[in-house]
């Protein structure tokens, strides 16, 4: 325990384990899920109907929505790298969380 330690030892160092792997293969998870989402966009308006602008409006803001999401979810995944890795900040938490109701959003747009 920290607690314990007289005050002139120094701290143990931290001993991760796997946690770190895991949390970088469900950050990997949850880009492949919105890869998917904007594959299957496009390919819902390419093959169902003659994209018009608003087809093509909604396929162009998917991708900015998707290069965003593994922008963010890039940074993260290297972090995870680091022996104790920052915590995620509420403002990339909240643009993230923004990223993933766009996509929800703009799949259902393309649907209708």
């Amino acid at each position: 325990m920290a607690g314990s330690l007289p005050p002139e030892q120094p701290r143990p160092a931290r001993d991760p384990g796997l946690q770190p792997e895991r949390t970088r293969l469900a950050w990997r998870r949850t880009t492949l899920s919105c890869t998917l989402v904007a594959i299957l966009a496009g390919r819902q308006l390419v093959q169902h109907r003659a994209p018009g602008p608003v087809g093509v409006v909604a396929a162009a803001l998917v991708m900015v929505v998707w290069i965003a999401f593994v922008a963010a979810a890039h940074v993260r995944m290297r972090a995870m790298g680091a022996g104790r890795p920052p915590a995620l900040a509420a403002r990339t938490a909240l643009a993230l969380a923004a990223c993933t109701c766009a996509l929800a959003v703009l799949g259902a747009a393309i649907l209708i």
